[in-house]
């Protein structure tokens, strides 16, 4: 649960950096919410839901890739149809680059 809690105390905080377990789990969170919202047959509360995590889904994006050496501006991307969303997909799954502009590497210090 520290995977969805975490990101959403930092809900508007587009700086710094965000590992890709933390990244993938919350949206992994967020789509199983949405997915059991929706087949229960409340869509207004899964719409609801999608409007008030827009920002933290915002936010944890632009912490990715600050974590791959990418300014947070290329969520822009997914105004492109389906293109964008690819290239995001592969830019978000890219492993982390050492110390760079936006803060140390979230990996060191952490065991492996």
């Amino acid at each position: 649960m520290e995977y969805f809690i975490g990101p959403l105390k930092k809900y508007a905080e587009f700086s710094g950096r965000a590992r890709r377990t933390e990244f993938w789990m919350f949206m992994l969170i967020c789509f199983c919410i949405q997915l059991a919202l929706t087949l229960l047959g409340l869509e207004t509360i899964s719409m609801l839901l999608s409007l008030a995590l827009i920002v933290p889904n915002l936010s944890i994006g632009a912490r990715r890739l600050h974590d791959t050496g990418r300014s947070g501006w290329w969520q822009l991307l997914l105004l492109i149809p389906l293109i964008g969303f690819i290239v995001l997909i592969v830019f978000w799954a890219q492993d982390s680059h050492s110390a760079n502009n936006y803060g140390a590497n979230p990996k060191e210090g952490v065991p492996a």
